[in-house]
């Protein structure tokens, strides 16, 4: 059997998915992401290879323990992908991004695929049939709604998400979640609306860490894949190793 370690360190959480031959068999998330703490994961698990995704500024001396234990690829713009990047300025599409899209042509080739992730922003990513890469648009994700209400507000809290609220809230607490999360759906409906009207027939990733408070409340048809980003890095992981 071949282990694969894909590491996501994004701007919330940094997380491993640990993979045997071609499927996903734990999900860790990490405290700190130190030296420490992935010497001891590669030992638990001796992958033999390993893949980075980081859009923050981690330690390069993980790169460097990574290369010497493992067969080991840092995802950026010389990465080897299974798409193409016509988009102005290639190379400051994030890691994450591109994860996505990999995973969405691996798992639906020769398809329009748009792949939207709710995590600290929500990203929407068109790919299509010929597996370009189109672009697509960033907006505010649901707990940077929530601190900027809260931080650009003389009164209003700061709240935790929940799906328990009614249409019409009857406090400030469930006026706000019912404006964020349901806002939130009605943007991501609308926007695939938008593509439907421009490119027809296409399927609909919905991934990232919130998923779960809207899945609820779309009327489109989705394919919600909690797990979509680390696919797309096992599949790049492949490609580059």
């Amino acid at each position: 059997m071949s282990t694969t370690i894909c590491f996501d360190f994004g701007n919330t959480r940094l997380k491993a998915a640990i993979f045997t031959n071609a499927s996903l068999i734990e999900l860790r998330v990490l405290e700190t992401g130190s030296i420490q703490e992935i010497e001891k994961l590669v030992a638990e698990f001796a992958p033999e290879k390993t893949i980075l995704s980081s859009v923050i500024h981690h330690d390069k001396a993980l790169e460097t323990l990574l290369s010497k234990s493992t067969q080991f690829h840092l995802l950026g713009p010389s990465t080897q992908i299974n798409f193409t990047t016509p988009v102005g300025k290639p190379e400051t599409i994030g890691a994450d991004r591109l994860a996505l899209i990999a995973a969405a042509v691996d798992q639906f080739p020769n398809e329009h695929n748009l792949v939207i992730s709710l995590g600290t922003c929500i990203t929407y990513n068109f790919i299509n049939n010929t597996h370009a890469f189109l672009g697509g648009s960033i907006s505010p994700g649901m707990q940077m709604r929530f601190k900027a209400m809260h931080e650009q507000t003389a009164l209003l809290p700061l709240i935790s998400p929940s799906n328990e609220f009614p249409l019409v809230g009857y406090d400030t607490k469930t006026n706000i979640l019912s404006g964020v999360i349901l806002g939130m759906a009605a943007e991501i409906d609308g926007i695939i609306t938008a593509y439907e009207q421009k490119y027809g027939k296409f399927n609909v990733l919905l991934t990232g860490g919130d998923i779960s408070y809207f899945v609820p409340h779309l009327k489109k048809r989705i394919f919600a894949d909690q797990n979509l980003i680390y696919k797309g890095l096992y599949a790049i992981c492949e490609k580059n190793n």
